[in-house]
């Protein structure tokens, strides 16, 4: 019996096989993959392959970390202007997106390594193509600049605002070009110039009226377009009469609507020069629209609508069409994860539901002395984006089923689309009425894993993450939402919470509003029990301490309100009662705070104290208080019975603590009138449980099994 053959394993390479493999250097590898892009003829995916192992050794030889240690000619050297032709032809319009993609990430890479090299041979490769003037190669000019100006918008604007090319471009496809593939690449151009400030006005300027010409140009009857010869000429060379592709309308129309949504100053004595396009936004936004509930174009409707949500009138008109905003709702549902769609499709829910920023006085004022500037521009904002009209159009996004969706995409989505959602969520939560159901749909568990996702550098996305779970927390009771088998744990709000507490480092001037806020949902949590309480003291009592001396009353309220049920928790009660000096300073303070002007701060600093009182330590600390025993017996003698209440149980805390502390107590409420302070409470309580306390108390500062009748009477 023969023995077995020796396996060799597949992951090392024989011996002739590893000689071969060292003997191809970085620069054959280079050669071989630009020599095989060249002669084309295969399959899209071999082609992305090769595509995407061009853009690893360029990016890799662009830094000294990843850069091959064997001495080598940079590989960007490599590439001349045969090869610079054969990538940038990749990104010709009639390619594969697959391919595109690739292409531009190729592209992207060489002009990252080569620097004016690159720009250089790009260039002239631009500059050749329009200037041979053919269809093939106005369309690859034009693909080229369409898929490279968001990665060199300084280069490829230079070439598009060169002289005499955008001028010549809207008389050469209206007189010369009348194909459906060059009016698509010239349009697809124009659509990512509109980025560029200058390139936006200068196509404002010389092409709105060949735009304008498209969008408007709709045959008046179906036969028009039926015709085989008519759409045999529209794909392949010059007509007679033009009628222009479904595509080639709708991408026209989103150029328009980015022309109109973000209008550019015009210079002085420039107004003359620029003409007007005759379509109004409000006439584009019904196109797209219309689009959407077709489900035709859906990425140029959505493209088209980002843009001109912008205006209020727009806004208005689409927060309105119920069926609309389902089919936006489905569009977003239905698109990928990271895709032009769904970024399209936030923007627009976005701009259907933001607010606008509130406005110190201070800021107003400037707003008003910029607008006297500007006497061209009204000195009031426009009333649809009031927050009454915001506040309908994110009730009406709401209902149309938003949450759900946007739960869906936060999972999978970019950290970009994920501030959108995040942004949204927090504009809907500005509606008290409708958070329970945010909470119920998902939302918490959202904003929590979106706080989670953000880099801790990224301060504007966590506020903003944290006030919008502030705000529903406010307005939900914490154990139906964290209790159960929900297996979100309480405390994974609280750091959230407590960041809003710091200062915004973004902001000059501090707002009150996002503090205030999450006190009150933190007081929420702290309603509970002491896991929530726990954790609150451990890692945010020096700032909610600092906040006692809040200027603004309400954040002083929302304060005290959060140490009254923080002093359900042993770790509270220390804070004010372990002996030391910072735990009496603190006790100063919340006895001046039941002597504040504001009942509910009065109501609430008398509550933790009176949750404090049950600890003789506490009861200590406030007996070495000059006016400690004078401000509590205040209480007692107060109109409104909640306080009188507070007050009494105060008192008869001091007076029943045990040993030393229990007689000074008694003591110290005799000296300070607490005889009258008490028949004065007796008198204008009406509650049994106030009376049966203050009874108790008079019993107990008079020595006595049971006051005497006339004593009560006064």
């Amino acid at each position: 019996m023969a023995s077995p053959s020796k396996q060799l394993d597949p992951s090392v390479p024989a011996p002739g096989e590893r000689a071969q493999a060292e003997s191809v250097t970085i620069e054959d590898q280079t050669l071989l993959l630009l020599a095989s892009l060249m002669e084309g003829g295969q399959e899209d995916e071999d082609t992305c392959k090769e595509l995407n192992s061009l853009t690893k050794l360029l990016n890799d030889d662009s830094s000294e970390e990843t850069r091959s240690p064997k001495p080598h000619k940079p590989l960007y050297e490599l590439i001349d202007a045969d090869s610079v032709d054969t990538i940038l032809g990749y990104l010709d319009m009639r390619q594969p997106p697959t391919i595109r993609g690739h292409a531009t990430l190729t592209t992207s890479a060489y002009l990252k390594a080569s620097g004016e090299k690159g720009v250089e041979l790009l260039t002239e490769f631009f500059n050749a193509r329009v200037g041979k003037a053919t269809y093939d190669d106005f369309i690859i000019a034009f693909s080229v600049a369409a898929s490279l100006f968001p990665v060199v918008p300084d280069v490829i604007s230079t070439l598009f605002l060169r002289e005499g090319f955008i001028v010549s471009l809207g008389p050469l496809m209206k007189r010369k070009w009348k194909s459906k593939k060059v009016e698509q690449a010239a349009l697809e151009m124009l659509n990512a110039a509109c980025m560029h400030t200058q390139c936006r006005e200068a196509i404002k300027k010389y092409c709105a009226e060949w735009l304008d010409e498209i969008v408007t140009d709709v045959p008046p009857t179906s036969a028009d377009v039926s015709s085989p010869d008519k759409l045999h000429q529209i794909e392949h060379g010059s007509i007679q009469q033009r009628i222009h592709s479904e595509q080639v309308r709708n991408l026209a129309a989103v150029v328009l609507a980015k022309l109109q949504a973000v209008p550019s100053p015009p210079s002085a004595g420039e107004e003359e020069r620029i003409q007007p396009a005759t379509t109004s936004i409000e006439e584009l936004s019904d196109m797209f629209r219309t689009m959407l509930s077709k489900n035709t174009t859906e990425q140029s409707s959505i493209e088209g609508l980002a843009y001109a949500s912008l205006q209020p009138k727009v806004k208005e008109r689409l927060a309105s069409d119920k069926p609309f905003l389902k089919n936006l709702i489905k569009a977003l549902g239905d698109a990928p994860a990271k895709s032009p769609e769904t970024y399209g499709a936030l923007s627009i829910l976005l701009n259907l539901t933001t607010y606008l920023p509130a406005l110190t006085e201070e800021q107003k004022r400037m707003s008003q002395l910029k607008a006297y500037a500007n006497a061209s521009k009204s000195s009031k904002p426009d009333p649809l984006n009031e927050d009454d009209h915001v506040s309908k159009r994110c009730q009406d996004v709401f209902e149309a089923g938003i949450i759900p969706i946007l739960v869906t995409h936060s999972q999978h989505g970019s950290t970009a689309s994920l501030m959108l959602v995040v942004s949204i969520v927090f504009s809907l939560s500005k509606t008290s009425r409708i958070r329970g159901q945010m909470a119920q749909q998902g939302a918490i568990k959202l904003l929590l894993h979106a706080f989670s996702v953000f880099p801790s550098d990224n301060i504007p996305a966590r506020r903003t993450t944290a006030h919008a779970l502030a705000r529903i927390l406010i307005s939900t009771n914490p154990v139906h939402v964290f209790g159960g088998s929900n297996p979100i744990p309480m405390t994974s709000s609280i750091r959230p919470l407590l960041l809003l507490l710091d200062d915004d480092p973004a902001t000059e001037q501090r707002d009150l509003l996002p503090v205030f806020e999450s006190l009150l949902a933190l007081t929420n949590l702290a309603s509970t029990d002491d896991t929530a309480r726990n954790p609150i003291i451990r890692l945010g009592f020096p700032r909610i301490e600092e906040l006692l001396l809040s200027n603004n009353k309400l954040v002083t309220r929302a304060t005290v309100e959060l140490i009254c049920n923080l002093m359900q928790a042993p770790g509270g009660v220390t804070k004010f009662a372990d002996g030391g000096k910072q735990a009496s300073h603190r006790m100063h303070i919340l006895l001046a705070l039941t002597d504040s002007e504001d009942f509910e701060t009065r109501r609430a600093a008398g509550g933790a104290i009176a949750s404090l009182t049950e600890w003789d330590t506490a009861v200590n600390a406030i007996l070495e208080r000059d006016r400690g025993v004078t401000l509590l017996l205040a209480l007692c003698k107060e109109d409104q019975e909640e306080l009188r209440h507070r007050g009494v149980v105060c008192i008869l805390n001091m007076l029943t603590a045990p040993g030393k502390v229990g007689e000074w107590g008694i003591k110290k409420v005799q000296e300070e009138g607490g005889v009258d302070a008490l028949k004065e409470c007796l008198k204008k309580s009406r509650s049994q449980e106030v009376l049966e306390i203050t009874v108790e108390a008079l019993k107990r500062l008079l020595g006595e099994e049971k006051p005497s009748p006339a004593l009560l009477e006064g």
